[in-house]
């Protein structure tokens, strides 16, 4: 696939508002809901703008040094230090991916059950995954038509969800629970920073290298916000925040399926080709497109066999390597102009020993409630650590 054409403007821009428009979006903009409406909206456009700002940046690299997400890695941790992080990837895709294929299909069940009195979740897993895989095989020379007809159909479903919404009495206040602002600001960050690890792998093959990042990161902001909004607009419209309950309340019946199938089709596709990129990274003795194929399959199996509760500590565990990690290629890229890997050095044990320490920043200011998230936080402080450590190796280099 990487021989493949380069990707336009308007390929990047409805590669990126196809992958915002998800169920899992919408989910996570029901769990604002206690905010009310007002505060919510505001908590949703904030954190997306500071999420939004760091994926951009993620997205530069890629299209000037056309290097993949986790390959540019190797610009501040070295080859085996991008080995790591390649595997670690891998690992959150597959939970994504099965996390994907999971809500969709028990989203499939709960309009499917009204419709037709019928559910049968692992008949919707097996098709959701065919589904996926189609998009796999069409590759990137198809993938622009195949997203035009997806992207327009989600557009379509998406404004009538929204005036299904939005055209009744939703209610302004807040319902029960206990997300504070600052939560929902880091729960509105958290989506566009966990395709950190992807942006640069599509933008690296974008045309117009200044604007592809930009093109990219407006329309995973729009789409996103979209999804948030409607997500809030519908657990205070209906009065609850689960997902299911949601759209078989709202009753969309075919559009709602529409809506699943295909946002879950444009979203796990990135999951699954960006694991298969990484995989690549460690080697490539096997076909890019078999790995991204057997991503897929495992991502499946894992949506059948594991309930999804419980691969949410897992995601947020595994997501706590990527702040670190990116608040340090950052400094190294923007702040220290370091935007060439060299393939001599295997590991940086400075950088290795920052990042362990950003781990640590991170999981530690999680026990806070900032008003402005905890991601941004985070990232600054890790590149102070970085600036610091930089300029105290110099000025020691400078002594001996």
């Amino acid at each position: 696939m990487q021989n493949e054409n380069k990707l336009s403007n308007r390929s990047l821009s409805l590669l990126w508002f196809g992958a915002a428009i998800s169920i899992a979006e919408v989910m996570t903009g029901t769990l604002i809901a206690p905010l009310g409406f007002k505060d919510g909206m505001m908590a949703i456009i904030i954190g997306h703008i500071i999420g939004t700002l760091i994926l951009f940046l993620a997205g530069v690299i890629g299209s000037q040094s056309k290097l993949a997400s986790i390959e540019s890695s190797r610009i501040s941790f070295g080859k085996y230090g991008s080995y790591f992080f390649s595997v670690m990837n891998i690992l959150q895709l597959i939970g994504w991916t099965a996390v994907m294929v999971i809500t969709a299909s028990r989203a499939i069940d709960g309009v499917t059950l009204k419709l037709f009195d019928y559910q049968n979740t692992l008949l919707w897993c097996i098709l959701i995954g065919a589904v996926i895989s189609g998009w796999v095989l069409a590759g990137f020379r198809n993938m622009e038509k195949l997203n035009f007809v997806a992207v327009g159909l989600l557009f379509v479903g998406s404004v009538i969800l929204s005036f299904q919404i939005f055209g009744g009495a939703a209610s302004s206040t807040a319902i029960e629970g206990t997300m504070t602002f600052g939560g929902a600001v880091e729960l509105s960050a958290i989506m566009p920073i966990s395709w950190l690890p992807l942006i640069a792998d599509y933008t690296r093959f974008s045309q117009k290298k200044k604007t592809g990042a930009l093109i990219s990161s407006i329309s995973y902001f729009a789409g996103s916000c979209w999804m948030y909004i409607i997500g809030l607009g519908a657990a205070l419209y209906v009065g609850v925040t689960d997902i299911f309950v949601l759209l078989a309340a709202i009753g969309l019946g075919v559009v709602a399926l529409l809506i699943i199938v295909f946002s879950t089709a444009t979203t796990a596709f990135l999951d699954v080709y960006s694991a298969g990129i990484s995989f690549m990274n460690i080697t490539a003795k096997v076909k890019e497109k078999t790995v991204v194929l057997a991503t897929c399959v495992i991502g499946v199996i894992l949506a059948i066999i594991t309930p999804v509760e419980q691969y949410q500590g897992f995601l947020y565990l595994i997501g706590s390597v990527f702040v670190p990690l990116f608040a340090i290629l950052l400094t190294d890229y923007f702040i220290f102009k370091r935007i060439h890997a060299d393939e001599n050095k295997l590991i940086d044990i400075k950088n290795a020993v920052i990042w362990i320490a950003g781990v640590f920043i991170y999981r530690y200011l999680m026990g806070f409630d900032f008003n402005i998230g905890v991601t941004l936080p985070a990232m600054v402080l890790i590149s102070i650590l970085c600036i610091t450590v930089e300029k105290v190796r110099v000025l020691c280099l400078k002594k001996s």
